[in-house]
């Protein structure tokens, strides 16, 4: 029973983490529309702030930890499940987005952000394509 209770925080947690995974970027698609000092830059500087600090760090930390919960009670799931591999590996991926958007809305807070529009409207896609990605090797088991 306690592995289905951390099971459903780390689901929980996951879908807030992505939530502000695809939003992130496309907030940053309409901050390159606006001019350094002028009060709707600041406004993205603070809309960016809270959401990385009160919500995606938090929910990241949360999935991580319930993730790794799962395992240390389930340790099976790492031998022979390529899956499950596959799966940790992506997730490092998009941790390893996680931070980039980090880094790129320290640049916005600090007027040096030199990415374009376009830039951040691709990149809003990266997300996504893990987020199928690790759902298809979670139900699927496909190896």
């Amino acid at each position: 029973m306690l592995y289905l209770w951390i099971k459903s925080f780390h689901v929980i947690s996951m879908v807030a983490w992505m939530a502000g995974m695809f939003y992130l970027p496309r907030l940053f698609v309409y901050h390159t529309q606006t001019t350094p000092g002028a009060a709707d830059y600041q406004r993205f500087v603070v809309m960016e702030r809270k959401l990385l600090k009160y919500i995606m760090n938090p929910a990241l930390i949360a999935t991580w930890t319930f993730g790794l919960a799962m395992l240390a009670l389930n340790p099976s799931l790492l031998s022979g499940q390529g899956w499950m591999h596959a799966k940790i590996l992506l997730v490092l991926g998009m941790t390893a987005a996680h931070m980039l958007l980090g880094r790129y809305r320290r640049e916005f807070e600090e007027t040096r952000s030199a990415r374009s529009e376009k830039f951040f409207r691709v990149f809003n896609e990266v997300p996504t394509i893990l987020l199928i990605v690790i759902v298809i090797l979670v139900i699927v088991k496909p190896f």
